[in-house]
């Protein structure tokens, strides 16, 4: 199955493994069917050229760690997640974006996919803490952050640009003490 090469880790539905530009064809075609489920709290690439700036950021830049979410039985890219703005010395953080893809969504990978993020995080990339910044009406963004042990911290208004217009944002963190190793 060309998923599990390169796994960094995995459970009983899903791995998680970096991106390359090879899954440009794949990631673009999920993101062009996923488009109604996105807008308005995310824009993913969605044709070549995007994909490959998008990804040649989260391989070559070393503040940023990018992973795909691939479904153990050989469906394919389920989404994406990724850590920004890694800062490390005594912060030792980074910040958490994520997609599902439209064929996954609703059917708990990115729960397990985000359960195994974080522990990679805290165990092989060394951090202490990652932050979500979501948007208040982005529901299922907020049910995955809470499902996966973050805890609301506060709330940020005109946070972030999207989309044309700065956004409020509710900031959710984790800390390396509130997980449970494995």
């Amino acid at each position: 199955m060309p998923q599990k090469i390169g796994l960094l880790a995995e459970g009983p539905r899903v791995g998680i493994r970096r991106f390359t530009l090879e899954d440009g064809p794949e990631f673009t075609a999920r993101a062009g069917e996923s488009r109604s489920l996105h807008r308005p709290w995310l824009f993913p690439p969605d044709d070549t050229a995007a994909y490959a700036a998008y990804a040649g950021r989260l391989i070559e830049d070393p503040t940023k760690a990018g992973f795909l979410v691939c479904e153990r039985d050989g469906g394919g890219i389920a989404g994406f997640i990724n850590i920004n703005n890694i800062v490390e010395g005594g912060f030792l953080c980074g910040a958490l974006g994520y997609g599902a893809f439209a064929h996954a969504a609703g059917r708990g990978l990115m729960t397990e996919a985000l359960g195994l993020v974080v522990r990679y995080a805290f165990g092989e990339m060394g951090l202490h803490r990652l932050e979500i910044n979501v948007q208040p009406g982005n529901a299922g963004s907020i049910a995955l952050a809470r499902k996966c042990g973050f805890r609301l911290e506060g709330f940020s208004p005109d946070f972030i640009r999207i989309d044309g217009a700065w956004r409020d944002h509710e900031r959710w963190a984790i800390t390396a003490e509130m997980v449970e190793p494995g």
